[in-house]
């Protein structure tokens, strides 16, 4: 398996039709990103998370350090973010959209590491086939995870091996799709006797929502300040 399912491109109207192009992108973003920081307070600086769209929400004291990789896609003309979908039968986040990655376990180098072998073990992606870029900030997540987002490229040709005990379904969303605020929807929901808000992306075949969602967007916002600042 190489290629999952992908959305219609849709406008390209920062034309980004390589994944050089992506990278130009990218790295102007993240260095922007890291000059910011580095004139902010130590008390201005914020993990983001579930907690952000959710004041007053507590959070586990402890939280487990894990990550996940943000895979871009050179597909030609339009490069693509690959998702999955988590197998039914898991015992956490079952049947939920996720991206490839995990708990750090001691075996691991780096959480870069982390990210790297899980996906070989969730969809047989080698890490070969993976050029690691950079990293979006920790996403807090309400269950005690602190998720590091890696952002590695991509280029076909790369087959897929998808580990069907833990992946059900892998797709792709074209990086237009992510980037288009239309497509950054707030929902909410009660849940315990609480309202919970949550961002959700639309797609005509899976449900894009939770941490997954709220990472994108953290993707999104931080290109998008590069180049769009609205």
């Amino acid at each position: 398996m190489e290629q999952g399912n992908i959305l219609p491109a849709g406008s390209n109207r920062f034309g980004l039709e390589t994944l050089d192009d992506f990278r130009e992108l990218f790295c102007n973003a993240y260095e922007k990103s890291i000059r910011q920081k580095l004139v902010m307070e130590s008390s201005e600086l914020k993990n983001n998370g579930d907690h952000s769209l959710n004041p007053g929400m507590s959070l586990p004291a402890r939280q487990h350090p894990a990550s996940v990789l943000i895979p871009v896609i050179g597909r030609p003309g339009h490069p693509t973010v690959l998702l999955t979908r988590r197998s039914d039968a898991l015992s956490h986040h079952a049947g939920q959209v996720s991206f490839p990655g995990g708990r750090v376990e001691d075996s691991d180098i780096d959480i870069v590491d982390t990210a790297l072998r899980e996906t070989e073990e969730e969809i047989g992606l080698k890490r070969r086939h993976i050029e690691v870029i950079g990293q979006l900030d920790d996403y807090v997540t309400r269950t005690g995870f602190a998720v590091t987002p890696i952002v590695g490229l991509v280029t076909p040709p790369f087959d897929l091996v998808v580990n069907s005990v833990e992946v059900a379904d892998v797709f792709e969303v074209p990086i237009s799709f992510v980037l288009d605020r239309k497509n950054h929807d707030r929902q909410s929901k009660e849940w315990q006797n609480k309202t919970r808000h949550f961002y959700v992306m639309p797609h005509p075949d899976f449900y894009i929502w939770g941490a997954t969602a709220g990472m994108l967007v953290d993707f999104a916002n931080m290109l998008l300040a590069a180049v769009d600042p609205k």
